[in-house]
């Protein structure tokens, strides 16, 4: 459903009221992601509040809390309420500095604390199982190290099995979902680096997918990443806010991806449904590897509160994290320990934990001839882990 002629111009609103706070954010700490680390208003239809300090940004979004309960519809009374709070918080943090809880529980809207012993120690007992029924023996660290060597793909023929795989998975967004409102000349591209603190990122605005190598890669995970960065995760994401945007159909605040913000966990989550939403679980290699991609957010959760919330020193982190990581090798330890280790981006990991988890309940209940509408809903305004959760099937 399109929203409402007020929400549309709410939505500009908080564009300008959020490139306002990453401006000023930019300027006083020279972080070059910024805040908003994606604008899509390549024309310049939107420019900044004249906001001079965070102190007028604090006043812009204070009076953009108060609006947000007189818009028509409940779940963006709810989404934009708790985005004006994260932006906020965003606000305190820089200005007069927040623990890292404060920041966990006002950025994220989840709750503060890591992924328990139980959950994690659930997700191994469920990968052994797997593993067991797949014919591998020893303990879960032999049966992984064993069930790794036999699917790992050299650094060198990474970008021609992911090439592959994009056009699979092109194929299979537009057969099972909705037809992509682009050709597919102006799908993705993948690039690989080294040295980066993520396991891959989607650069819209380039048409690339960087795509780090370090970590030890399986095929089933670059059938992951492809979905998750590509088809349908970020790259239709980000392509549909466009679209919906330019035909009237979805708020302006579509056309930024803001980090540190209430819409971080659903953004994570649609991308890492993708394997399911596009059928693509079809072996138990597959199966294995969604576990193992569950249980790897849950680690980066632990290992970021006991860096942050339980002060440990960061090479007792690193050795927890090493002994827990399983799959990967010092690639990925690496790659984690630097993501965590940002002061600006440490609890974002907690978006990989939650997201999933927030999408797929919904996702599994809806009739599967009405999960292309759903997801066109998902894609065409922001939401929140408490936001998807006002939609019924």
């Amino acid at each position: 459903m399109t929203p409402t002629d007020r929400t549309l111009a709410y939505g500009e609103r908080m564009t300008r009221a959020l490139l306002a706070v990453d401006a000023l954010y930019r300027a006083e700490s020279g972080d070059g992601e910024g805040l908003a680390v994606l604008n899509m208003d390549t024309d310049g239809a939107f420019s900044p509040e004249p906001c001079q300090t965070y102190e007028d940004a604090r006043a812009l979004l204070s009076e953009l809390k108060r609006e947000a309960v007189e818009l028509a519809e409940p779940d963006r009374r709810l989404y934009y309420d708790q985005t004006c709070y994260s932006t906020l918080a965003f606000i305190d943090w820089r200005t007069k500095g927040l623990s890292f809880e404060e920041q966990l529980g006002g950025f994220l809207h989840v709750p503060v604390m890591p992924a328990t012993a139980d959950e994690l120690d659930k997700l191994r007992d469920s990968m052994g199982g797997l593993l067991q029924q797949m014919g591998y023996s020893g303990d879960l660290s032999a049966q992984c190290e064993a069930w790794e060597e036999r699917n790992r793909v050299a650094p060198d023929e990474v970008e021609g099995v992911l090439d592959e795989l994009m056009d699979q998975a092109w194929d299979r967004t537009e057969e099972l979902l909705f037809e992509i409102p682009a050709p597919r000349t102006d799908g993705m591209k993948v690039s690989t680096v080294t040295d980066v603190p993520y396991n891959a990122r989607c650069d819209y605005l380039s048409r690339t997918v960087e795509l780090n190598v370090d970590p030890v890669l399986t095929r089933p995970a670059l059938k992951h990443l492809t979905v998750h960065e590509g088809y349908p995760g970020h790259y239709v994401q980000f392509k549909l806010r466009e679209t919906l945007w330019r035909k009237g159909e979805a708020p302006a605040d579509v056309l930024l991806s803001v980090v540190n913000t209430a819409s971080s966990s659903v953004f994570e989550g649609i991308a890492d449904a993708g394997m399911e939403m596009v059928e693509w679980l079809d072996t138990d290699d597959d199966r294995f590897h969604a576990l193992m991609n569950r249980y790897r957010a849950g680690i980066g959760t632990g290992a970021a509160w006991r860096l942050h919330a339980q002060g440990w020193e960061p090479h007792d982190v690193e050795d927890w994290l090493r002994d827990a990581s399983l799959v990967g090798g010092e690639g990925w330890v690496r790659n984690r320990m630097d993501f965590i280790s940002a002061p600006s981006r440490a609890v974002l990991i907690w978006s990989y934990w939650w997201g999933e988890r927030s999408v797929l309940p919904l996702w599994r209940r809806i009739p599967p001839e009405r999960r292309p509408a759903l997801l066109y809903h998902l894609y065409s305004r922001l939401h929140s882990v408490t936001s998807v959760g006002m939609l019924r099937p």
